[in-house]
């Protein structure tokens, strides 16, 4: 395998994680005989400081020509004050919408060895797994006009958005990877007061049709917000627009029992973009505190989607498993703040160092394995 790769650290923990991943990208590099060609890059806060600007051209540009950009977090507090169009944030939905990726995959899976980080009962969560499709490039963020009435502001309006080619390319996705799944597909809507939720029933329904070996249900977002606390173990895939997906699948952190331990990626354009979900989280930046699971296991969403190598991402994937059921916890993931005596707990860095070990020692499994 041989990738080219846009490294953008970001901001807040982001430096902090995305080593750790990288770290990681190195480590696989050595053991499988992979070529990656990493190229670090500024975004967000950090090329504001830099250059004035939340995507210089020059990180875009690296973006572009590239197989994959792995990207930390943007934003902090720090950047509030400035205009909207030059926030951090801008920087990444600019960068969102030139790569080009229409379909954002966030995974939530309960991990055994962590069942009990969850805020959710035992009985509730153990063995969910789900994936999230979020639309990332309509509705509500993007369309047109959205701004501002008034010269003091008085109101302010948005428009939801969408196409049955956005829908149709969307719908797609979620039914191919519900075949390499448990082939069943969620299709969240609000069809019961929104003009769009109601062509978006009608669109995927039809999709459907193509996809007779997927099992298709309907779900109201307020409904299917209910159920991702109470039945997560009933969702396989879960497909919805942009707006609902992105307060879904930050609800979906309750299954794991930490935003860190959400990984990411953005498909369908250009060039993939692979991001954990926590956001910059400037509170516990610099600290070496947190929790670089997210970022390493989207590495491995980057190995199956990019690198088409899905035999290294399980690989990884084993790793981090095998890293948590052997007790070793970032702060996030230490219940009520305390250890058990067969809990460790760990650095951002401490972390990183135990789950390249741990592949390490997958690698050397297997091939004792096929030696025997």
């Amino acid at each position: 395998m041989k990738l080219r790769i846009a490294v953008l650290e970001g901001d807040g923990i982001g430096p902090e994680v995305t080593r750790e991943a990288v770290s990681v990208l190195t480590a696989l590099a050595g053991f499988y005989g992979f070529d990656f060609r990493i190229e670090p890059r500024p975004i967000g806060g950090a090329a504001i400081r830099a250059e004035g600007t939340p995507l210089p051209r020059a990180t875009l540009d690296a973006c572009l020509e590239s197989d994959a950009v792995l990207l930390g977090a943007v934003g902090g507090p720090q950047f509030d004050a400035l205009p909207a169009d030059q926030r951090p944030e801008a920087g990444l939905l600019a960068l969102r919408r030139a790569l080009g990726g229409f379909a954002n995959l966030r995974p939530a899976i309960c991990y055994p060895a962590i069942t009990d980080c969850s805020p959710l009962r035992r009985e509730v969560v153990e063995g969910a797994d789900l994936l999230v499709v979020r639309e990332l490039l309509g509705g509500l963020y993007f369309s047109e006009p959205r701004g501002f009435d008034g010269a003091n502001r008085e109101s302010a309006y948005n428009t939801m958005r969408y196409s049955v080619q956005e829908i149709e390319r969307i719908a797609r996705v979620a039914f191919d990877l519900a075949r390499t799944r448990r082939r069943k597909v969620t299709s969240v809507d609000k069809a019961n007061v929104l003009e769009t939720s109601q062509l978006w029933r009608q669109v995927v329904t039809r999709v459907a049709r193509e996809y007779s070996d997927v099992i298709l249900e309907h779900a109201y977002v307020d409904s299917c917000a209910l159920r991702l606390v109470t039945l997560p173990t009933s969702f396989d895939v879960i497909l919805t627009e942009n707006l609902f997906g992105d307060i879904l699948s930050d609800e979906a952190a309750a299954i794991p029992g930490s935003l860190g331990m959400l990984a990411s990626a953005t498909i369908g354009g250009t060039v993939a973009l692979y991001e954990p979900v926590h956001g910059s989280a400037p509170d516990i930046a610099g600290q070496n505190i947190a929790n670089p699971l997210g970022a390493i296991a989207t590495v491995a969403m980057l190995l199956r989607y990019t690198g088409r190598n899905d035999h290294a991402a399980r690989d990884l994937e084993v790793a981090i498993g095998d890293v948590l059921a052997a007790g070793f916890r970032t702060r996030d993931l230490v219940r009520r703040h305390r250890l058990t005596p067969s809990c460790f707990l760990v650095s951002t860095s401490e972390m990183g160092a135990r789950v390249r070990q741990a592949l390490a020692d997958v690698i050397d499994q297997r091939h004792a394995y096929h030696a025997v």
